[in-house]
C-alpha cells in the first residue's frame, strides 16, 4: 500500500467515491417505493351549474360581473366549492318561455340546476294554472335528464287580490313537495320592497342587492349541492 503523501490521498478519494455511490444507491431504493406508494393528487372537477331564470339572474341592467350567477360561483368559490355555473337567465322570460328555451338552455352534463322564474307571470296577471303546469313540466324534465333541481320561489304582488296571490304563491312549495326538491321560498329575501339594493325601476337588484341575494341563497345552496355530490358518489 502506497502510505506516501499523494498515495494516502488517492486512497482516501478512493473511498469517498466509494461512499457516495453507495449512499446514492440506497437513497434511491428508499425513495423508489415510497415515491410509487404516494397516491396521485386528483384534482376535484367543479360540479356543472346552471341558473334558469328571467332578467332577475340574468343580470339586467348591471355589468356581466354583477350577476346572480357569477356572484355565487364567487361565493361558492370562497367557501371552497368548485362551480362552474352557466347563466340560462333571459330578461323578460317567463315561465312558458322557459320551458319552450329549456332543451337548449341548459348544456349536456349539466348536474343541477337552479330554477328562477315566474316573476314575469305575477307581474302580468298570467293564470296560476299555466305557470304551475310550465314549471311542473320544467321540473319533469330536468328529472328526466337526471339533473338536480333547486326551485326558487316568487311571491305575487297584492293588486291582484287575495285568491289570485293564494294560488300563485302556492305553486312553489306545492310543486316542491311533489317533486321532492329542495325550495328556496322567495329569491328576493331581503332586497325586495328595499329601496336601496334595487333599481329605480324598484323590480331588479342594484349589485349590492345581488350580493344579498347570495348571501341569503348561499346556505340552501351550500346544501343543495352537498347533497348532489354524494348522489354522484353512488355507484
Amino acid at each position: 500500500m502506497d502510505l506516501s503523501y499523494g498515495g494516502f490521498g488517492r486512497a482516501v478519494e478512493r473511498l469517498l467515491r466509494a461512499f457516495i455511490v453507495a449512499a446514492a444507491g440506497a437513497m434511491m431504493a428508499m425513495s423508489g417505493p415510497a415515491l410509487a406508494q404516494t397516491p396521485d393528487v386528483k384534482e376535484v372537477k367543479p360540479i356543472k351549474l346552471a341558473v334558469l331564470g328571467d332578467s332577475l339572474t340574468a343580470g339586467y341592467g348591471l355589468p356581466v360581473s354583477a350577476a346572480f350567477p357569477v356572484r355565487l360561483q364567487k361565493a361558492l368559490s370562497d367557501k371552497g366549492i368548485a362551480t362552474d355555473i352557466h347563466n340560462a337567465g333571459v330578461s323578460g322570460d317567463t315561465t312558458t318561455g322557459g320551458l319552450a328555451r329549456l332543451d337548449w338552455s341548459i348544456p349536456p352534463g349539466t348536474e343541477a340546476v337552479i330554477v328562477e322564474l315566474g316573476a314575469n307571470d305575477a307581474l302580468r296577471g298570467v293564470d296560476p294554472k299555466v305557470a304551475r303546469g310550465a314549471l311542473d313540466e320544467i321540473l319533469n324534465k330536468l328529472k328526466a335528464r337526471n339533473i338536480a333541481i333547486l326551485l326558487c320561489g316568487m311571491y305575487a304582488p297584492p293588486n291582484y287580490g287575495s285568491d289570485y296571490t293564494a294560488k300563485f304563491n302556492s305553486i312553489y312549495p306545492d310543486l316542491a313537495k311533489s317533486h321532492k326538491v329542495p325550495l328556496y321560498p322567495f329569491f328576493l329575501d331581503g332586497v325586495a320592497t328595499e329601496a336601496k339594493l334595487t333599481q329605480p325601476d324598484g323590480l331588479h337588484p342594484t349589485a349590492a342587492g345581488v350580493d344579498v341575494v347570495v348571501e341569503r341563497i348561499l346556505p340552501t345552496v351550500e346544501a343543495f349541492l352537498k347533497d348532489r355530490a354524494l348522489q354522484l358518489s353512488k355507484p
